[in-house]
């Protein structure tokens, strides 16, 4: 058994601190407080006789030396390996970090921003790519195509959807029917009110609004869903089995959006639509009769058409946004919501980006 550390001084030869016994963890005691009150100088320190020292006991040697500024004597080969490894270790850590000017900062973080956006848009273009090889291999292989699963995203994209999608077009009918009323009554002008409830709801709110709202219901829905089963790694089981989570996942999600985004719009221009005529009714004293006459007077057929051509693309951008930030989640569980929170962000200004894109292009068309 090893005799405990121990040490004692020599006042001879400019201060001598001889140490003997374990230097180990288990042996130091109270070793490291009898060094801190050791006075007078000390030019050596010698380990001559200690039978065995490990990383701890190197350290408050180390610390008793540098205190002192002795020298250390009577290491091995072994030890005097162990002393530099704890001396190139005693480095002063700096907490502070280091000061960055406000403008340096704020253009880093224009530059991080930048490069996830277009890692990001990147990653969605090639999520794109794979959706629609899905959909080819679907079509080549009718029998792959799950119909179970396509309905089940109809009842949950369209039908639970229904009634926030209609009570929120009345209130903007009526919204939009009530200030246009305010301003033009200002020229004595508030007949055309009508046209203008009746071509902004059909041409662009209707369906921008009803983008927005499925973007932040079912677009959520598809990114915590996928990212669930990402975690829970379903995923990965499914890929064992065979069986593609692109076809079996992502491509009913995708077609459910498409497939229901025209019909919601539409429903959604024409409860907008009856908002703005109960207003007009009850403000205006306009027949709800006269109302509808005058709809289908100053509403152009190609103003239905815009809404329905830019309904499928918005559903397609919302579901594939939803999709590819659900199947990005990794190992955790914080992921599941911050994805999910991503993929509406990305998915309203995708679609806001693209309504302004439709907006010049069917201008350059003549349909306004």
């Amino acid at each position: 058994m090893r005799a405990p550390a121990n040490f004692s001084q020599d006042g001879s030869e400019g201060g001598v601190v001889r140490f003997s016994g374990d230097l180990s963890l288990s042996s130091l005691g109270t070793l490291p407080n009898r060094l801190d009150g050791v006075d007078g100088k000390v030019a050596t320190v010698d380990l001559s006789g200690v039978d065995r020292i490990d990383t701890v006991g190197a350290w408050v040697v180390h610390r008793f030396a540098s205190k002192h500024d002795a020298q250390i004597q009577g290491l091995d080969e072994d030890g005097q390996n162990l002393f530099d490894q704890v001396a190139a270790a005693d480095v002063p850590v700096d907490r502070r970090p280091a000061r960055v000017s406000p403008f340096a900062r704020v253009v880093g973080e224009i530059g991080d921003a930048v490069v996830t956006t277009g890692r990001t848009l990147y990653g969605l273009l090639g999520f794109l790519g794979a959706t629609t090889l899905a959909f080819l291999a679907v079509m080549r292989h009718p029998r792959r195509f799950r119909y179970n699963a396509v309905v089940q995203q109809f009842e949950a994209v369209g039908v639970a959807a229904l009634g926030i999608v209609g009570l929120m077009s009345f209130l903007i009918g009526i919204v939009i029917a009530q200030q246009g009323a305010v301003q033009l009554r200002q020229f004595g002008a508030e007949a055309f009110t009508i046209n203008l409830v009746g071509r902004i709801t059909l041409r662009e709110l209707g369906v921008l609004m009803t983008a927005i709202m499925v973007a932040g219901r079912s677009g959520s829905a598809f990114a915590a869903q996928l990212g669930t089963m990402k975690l829970t790694e379903e995923i990965d089981a499914m890929r064992t089995i065979g069986v593609s989570p692109m076809e079996a996942l992502v491509v009913p999600r995708t077609m459910a959006a498409i497939m229901l985004m025209p019909l919601l719009g539409f429903y959604a221009s024409l409860i907008a639509i009856m908002g703005g005529g109960l207003l007009c009714a009850w403000q205006l004293d306009i027949p709800f009769v006269t109302y509808v006459q005058r709809i289908r007077e100053v509403v152009p057929i190609t103003d239905l058409f815009v809404g329905l051509i830019k309904a499928p693309v918005f559903g397609a951008i919302i579901a594939i946004a939803g999709c590819f930030q659900g199947m990005q989640v990794e190992a955790d569980a914080e992921q599941v919501g911050s994805r999910t929170t991503s993929a509406v962000v990305q998915a309203i200004f995708l679609v806001i980006v693209l309504d302004a894109f439709f907006a010049v292009f069917f201008t350059w068309l003549g349909w306004d």
